[in-house]
């Protein structure tokens, strides 16, 4: 794959908790430059990157509920609303992974409809649910992804960068072959080069969420990244 196509499916990421103004600036600017799908970054600076995001094709993603996914369902729909209205066009949100390992996957089912409805009740914006697959088996990982497709939703995506693992090409594959193409893949955590990043495509992953990302489109291999 080339590197404009490649930089296409990427969300070009910055969420670590001390974050300079001037760091989201040069996300934005590097955004812009390589034509990446969004950038994500955390709902305080969605102000900042929309303001220097005017008349370009990046996107605005933010996360909700992050990285634990534990907050009620109420306050993460709250957090939702007020990221939109601040102009975020994407919105990441993290199950609710206590939920899930208990088993209560109508409280689950009941939240993704929640998330769906604010999708019907909005205009051209994209919801992604986060499933933190390094906390779960395979049943989990297929029953949410059956859910979510289900609940109208637009993506699953592998994980938060802040679990005890990152994005597996069998975690990618096997939630490509449940969702099938009804669904969007974003593949996150640990991705840090061109390499890995082609295995995630090749797995079925059609978006890339990483803090890498201008070396992955030029062909790089990072040190360990968060993200």
């Amino acid at each position: 794959m080339d590197k404009e196509k490649l930089a296409k499916l990427i969300d070009h990421t910055l969420l670590k908790p001390n974050t300079l103004d001037e760091q989201v600036e040069t996300l934005c600017a590097e955004a812009k430059e390589y034509g990446f799908a969004s950038v994500c970054i955390n709902p305080s600076f969605i102000p900042l990157a929309k303001s220097r995001l005017i008349n370009t094709k990046v996107k605005v993603c933010t996360v909700i509920g992050f990285p634990l996914g534990a907050n009620t369902t109420r306050t993460k729909l709250f957090e939702a609303q007020d990221a939109l209205t601040m102009g975020a066009e994407e919105l990441d949100y993290v199950v609710n992974i206590g939920d899930v390992l208990n088993g209560r996957f109508d409280l689950v089912r009941a939240e993704m409809q929640k998330f769906s409805q604010l999708k019907q009740d909005s205009t051209n914006i994209t919801i992604k649910i986060i499933l933190e697959t390094c906390y779960l088996n395979e049943e989990q990982i297929v029953m949410l992804c059956e859910l979510a497709r289900e609940t109208g939703l637009d993506f699953v995506k592998t994980s938060t960068g802040f679990g005890s693992g990152g994005a597996t090409v069998e975690h990618v594959a096997l939630m490509r072959s449940t969702v099938r193409q009804e669904l969007g893949v974003k593949a996150s955590g640990g991705i840090r080069s061109y390499n890995d990043a082609s295995k995630m495509i090749e797995a079925g992953a059609s978006r890339i969420g990483a803090s890498a990302s201008v070396a992955i489109v030029n062909g790089a291999i990072l040190p360990d990244a968060d993200q």
